[in-house]
């Protein structure tokens, strides 16, 4: 199902495909448990009462389970690269990534993303993650 909100938002890359086609019945199954978990990067490098700064560093292959986004947040590509992400509309797309890009989302009352993230490159991909925790939405747990 598509939520509209997702149309306003500056989700990044190729659409390679729609209504969850290719995906396995074990990423469905991670995206239904996944809804919960409010682990936005690998490890949480600072928390403060306003902000999270999360890092996320991926091999070439390697991939970051579904986590859920409900608070405001940026984040900026730390190096270039390419990734595969699976979002909870059943959407399928391909990110490039220029060394420095930087994206800024923001969610109203109830609204979110549920995405992975995958390195399809052939270099580390690293993102540095900012989540303002004077959102909208509570925070969800560190699962």
């Amino acid at each position: 199902m598509r939520d509209a909100y997702l149309d306003r938002l500056p989700i990044a890359g190729r659409l390679v495909s729609e209504n969850f086609a290719g995906w396995p019945p074990s990423l469905r199954e991670e995206f239904a448990r996944g809804g919960a978990n409010g682990k936005v990067g690998q490890h949480l490098l600072s928390e403060t009462s306003r902000l999270r700064v999360w890092e996320i560093r991926l091999a070439p292959g390697e991939r970051v389970p579904a986590h859920c986004h409900v608070l405001d947040y940026s984040w900026t590509a730390l190096t270039a690269g390419h990734s595969r992400q699976h979002t909870h509309d059943g959407t399928t797309r391909e990110v490039t990534y220029r060394q420095g890009e930087t994206r800024e989302y923001g969610f109203a009352h109830g609204e979110y993303l549920l995405h992975d993230l995958e390195n399809i490159g052939g270099g580390e991909l690293a993102f540095i993650t900012v989540e303002f925790l004077q959102s909208a939405n509570p925070p969800l747990p560190l699962i």
